[in-house]
């Protein structure tokens, strides 16, 4: 009786996810969300698990993340994987979240494939370990026929970093030449890793932290933000539901009236 019970609520549950979602479809959906998955090490901590645990469990919940928003009809879902400030962390913490891009991609490739996602990728990939690049150029590569929604990973991203590197690539080609005209917006824009994709229009963080902590500074100027209490691990999709209804029921005005 107990496990009949299980499965009328889950289904139950996941009718109400499907209906929400078709309701949401009919008003404008953020084509571009930007996530700032915190809170694993916290997650962890309550539990009295290694941090490394909070870790693995938030890397499930990307993958329940990505398909609901995949569903949604957004166009690209940027997830901050791991910041240039993340190498400051214990070495065992950032040796185990080097491996965990392998076993999520190892284990979710086919269902990106099939689901026409497109895994793409900001940051120095120069830097990681080569299991890592391995596991994100072959997940590029084997998704690079999809047309559907972007699956963008943040991984050794700094926004800083990001724009000053914008910068020197510009004096550069002014110094040699092929920039003659005056700098503006736009022309920066095509300089910084995010030249082929639309500004976020939804950011979302977790864990209560309410900062950019180096994300997407640029991009981010007009980008709707929502903030919740909500641990990464614990963020389900209808979080995320929420978090795009609240969006809706914004106006975005850039500056206007």
């Amino acid at each position: 009786m107990y496990s009949l019970w299980k499965r009328f609520v889950k289904k139950d549950a996941s009718s109400d996810v499907t209906n929400r979602i078709q309701h949401i479809k009919q008003f404008d959906v953020p084509q571009h969300i930007a996530i700032i998955m915190d809170g694993n090490g916290r997650w962890a901590k309550k539990r009295a698990l290694p941090r490394v645990a909070g870790h693995h469990e938030g890397m499930k919940t990307v993958r329940r993340i990505t398909k609901v928003a995949n569903k949604l009809g957004v166009k690209t879902l940027t997830v901050y994987a791991f910041s240039t400030e993340n190498w400051k962390r214990p070495k065992s913490e950032v040796d185990f979240l080097m491996k965990l891009p392998q076993e999520f991609l190892g284990t979710f490739l086919p269902e990106l494939i099939s689901e026409n996602v497109r895994v793409e990728m900001i940051g120095d990939l120069s830097l990681i370990p080569s299991h890592t690049q391995s596991a994100v150029k072959r997940a590029m590569e084997d998704t690079k026929g999809n047309d559907g929604m972007i699956l963008n990973f943040a991984l050794n991203y700094g926004s800083r970093g990001e724009i000053v590197s914008a910068v020197n690539s510009i004096l550069n080609d002014a110094k040699n030449g092929i920039i003659k005209e005056t700098v503006t917006e736009e022309m920066l824009s095509s300089y910084l890793m995010t030249k082929h994709l639309s500004d976020p229009d939804l950011l979302i963080r977790t864990s209560g932290e309410i900062r950019l902590s180096n994300f997407m500074l640029w991009q981010a100027a007009y980008t709707e933000m929502w903030f919740t209490e909500v641990l990464w691990p614990d963020f389900s999709e209808e979080h995320l539901l929420q978090a795009v209804e609240e969006y809706q029921k914004r106006s975005r005005r850039f500056g206007g009236v």
